[in-house]
């Protein structure tokens, strides 16, 4: 079978198109057959060395495809079962087939197309986790949420608001209609407005963007907030200074949480967007766009039909 790979870290030029052995599932894994991958900040951080991680390694972290084989104890399941996944570390999804254990995976969303639900897996888990695990949002209460437009902040904004959460997100003006729609509350330009004249009494910071955005958010959070963060450990001076609470995390698989999404997609209330897709072969095009250019939603590689 065919799988992308690196050898050595670098830019887009490591990528290698490989040919590997099918992998065997064990146990209660199975074998899927990849119908498609998301493309995500973790695939080109990996590529460039600053994720670690021994080599030769196969790049991606998520997938939708179909069940070709089974181990002994996957019972519950059978060749040709629609699966998408969220894969722990050491097993990439940018392969024709890749091995998927019980804890990773949930029957694919049915109003999905593969393409479509490959762009939830990893986005969507960093979003509910992020959201509910770490910020413990509830219905309503006020979020914001800086970079609503991006993979995971697209999902996030729709999750909140199936909460019964007051969303505000910051973006850039072009996407104030599309994070409308996905059910924003008030956007925010962050390129020709601050955040913090235009919003206050929010309880809970979902921060993507990190940086000087990080710093200036403890201002707009109630006494008892929180800032939760998937890209840089928040100041624990400032949040004693604002009375808060931050939190950094890293997203975890997660097969229940990722039925729970599935069954709010399939329910109408969450709409993954493909911005846009690329062959197996152009991996580098597809890693290259989302490292450089301001994309909504998500990335995906097409792997079979």
């Amino acid at each position: 079978m065919k799988a992308v790979r690196i050898h050595s870290f670098g830019g887009p030029e490591v990528l290698s198109l490989d040919e590997v052995p099918m992998p065997q599932p064990l146990d209660d894994e199975v074998t899927l057959k990849v119908c498609a991958a998301s493309v995500n900040p973790v695939d080109y951080k990996t590529r460039e060395g600053s994720a670690g991680g021994d080599l030769p390694v196969t790049l991606g972290r998520d997938v939708s495809g179909v069940v070709e084989l089974c181990g002994t104890r996957a019972h519950t399941l059978k060749q040709g079962d629609p699966m998408f996944a969220m894969l722990g570390h050491g097993r990439g999804g940018n392969a024709e087939y890749v091995v998927v254990k019980a804890t990773e995976a949930a029957a694919k969303p049915e109003r999905l197309s593969h393409v479509e639900a490959a762009a939830v897996p990893l986005a969507g888990i960093a979003a509910w986790q992020g959201l509910f695990d770490h910020g413990d949002l509830k219905s309503g209460q006020r979020v914001l949420i800086h970079g609503g437009a991006g993979g995971v902040g697209h999902l996030a904004i729709q999750f909140a608001k199936a909460a019964g959460a007051f969303v505000v997100t910051t973006v850039a003006a072009e996407d104030f209609d599309f994070v409308r729609e996905l059910g924003a509350d008030q956007a925010v330009d962050y390129k020709n407005q601050r955040f913090e004249d235009e919003v206050e009494d929010i309880d809970m910071v979902f921060d993507l963007v990190a940086g000087d955005t990080q710093d200036r958010s403890w201002s707009v959070l109630k006494p008892g907030g929180t800032l939760v963060s998937t890209v840089s450990e928040p100041s624990a001076e400032q949040a004693r200074l604002h009375q808060a609470r931050g939190v950094s995390y890293l997203a975890e698989p997660n097969a229940a949480q990722l039925a729970r999404i599935s069954r709010l997609i399939d329910a109408g209330k969450v709409t993954p967007f493909v911005q846009a897709t690329y062959p197996l072969e152009e991996v580098a095009k597809a890693e290259e766009r989302l490292e450089r250019e301001h994309t909504r939603g998500k990335i995906v590689l097409q792997v079979a039909t």
